[in-house]
């Protein structure tokens, strides 16, 4: 992990108490995809022992937020990444660590031009959250916006 990528996700634990809440670890950063992990916690457990939906969300989330800063965090001192909208399919049951890949859906340039030109870009992360069978257990998309500051 390079020291960009190790800052991104210190950042997110410093500054997103969800995120040390559930002890997610952010194991790879880039402009195109972020990999996160949400460790086996007994107290994040549902009703059948694997992790809670709501658990499972947050670390979706966590992941589609930590490739917006990698791919924006340029921008930040005149725009502000803001969640739009999510949805999240759960496909079959998560049990032990389980692991969040967001990925990018527009090329950062495209985005970058909206803004520039006065507009505000929404962009698409797919996340896919699957346990350590490789076996995908959650389908997530975010709708990201880059809100002009000011």
């Amino acid at each position: 992990m390079s020291a960009d990528q190790k800052s991104i996700g210190e950042m997110l634990v410093a500054t997103v108490p969800m995120t040390r809440t559930l002890n997610l670890e952010f194991l790879e950063t880039s402009p195109e995809r972020a990999v996160v992990t949400l460790p086996d916690q007994g107290e994040f457990h549902n009703h059948v022992g694997g992790p809670h939906a709501g658990a499972l969300f947050s670390l979706g989330e966590s992941a589609s937020g930590a490739v917006v800063l990698a791919a924006f965090g340029e921008q930040l001192s005149r725009a502000v990444p803001l969640a739009v909208n999510a949805e999240i399919a759960y496909k079959k049951l998560a049990k032990g660590t389980v692991t969040a890949t967001a990925t990018l859906g527009r090329p950062v340039a495209e985005v970058i031009t909206e803004l520039d030109a006065g507009t505000r870009p929404e962009f698409p992360v797919s996340v896919a959250i699957s346990r350590a069978d490789g076996a995908v257990t959650a389908e997530m998309t975010v709708v990201w916006t880059l809100r002009p500051s000011g």
